[in-house]
């Protein structure tokens, strides 16, 4: 299983990493994938497990308010048991110089397949991320989570995990 999640990431990875032409200036940049890979449930010895997973967002649904700017998310993660998580949701991306800090939230369906189980389908990530600018349009971050079912379920474990992050704008 492990050389299956290496291999995706290693072909997300070499994706990202063709330029594409793009025939109108006004379509630069408007998507970002953020490719993640990292440990799920880090502080379970019995239930940590590697992950992988994709993050998508368009530049053109962000939306300044008084909480900052925020943008609509969809992603989601495998780990190496086989569970996965679906998500979508809403972030906010505060610039610091050179840094930007992206707190997020976002419900989704999860699987446990043969990892942890946390209790109910539906559960809520909570997430903060820091990204360092290599480019104009590539980041490089690292960010923590934290997925629970709100007590919507008979148990609520939850989990934590670290993601290190590649983020490439198109």
């Amino acid at each position: 299983m492990r050389k299956i999640i290496f291999v995706i990431l290693f072909t997300i990875l070499a994706f990202n990493f063709v330029s594409f032409r793009v025939l109108s200036e006004e379509n630069v940049n408007e998507t970002e994938l953020n490719i993640f890979t990292g440990l799920f449930d880090f502080s379970d010895d019995k239930q940590k497990a590697g992950l992988v997973g994709l993050q998508h967002q368009n530049e053109d649904l962000f939306r300044n308010s008084f909480l900052g700017r925020l943008s609509p998310i969809t992603g989601g993660f495998l780990t190496e048991k086989n569970a996965f998580y679906l998500y979508t949701g809403v972030q906010a991306e505060y610039e610091m110089g050179p840094f930007k800090i992206t707190p997020s939230f976002a419900p989704g369906y999860y699987n446990y397949g043969d990892g942890k189980d946390l209790g109910y389908p539906l559960e809520f990530k909570s997430e903060v991320q820091i990204s360092l600018d290599l480019s104009k349009s590539t980041q490089l971050g690292m960010s923590y989570n934290h997925i629970s079912n709100a007590s919507l379920g008979t148990k609520n474990p939850g989990a934590n995990s670290y993601m290190f992050n590649f983020l490439k704008q198109f």
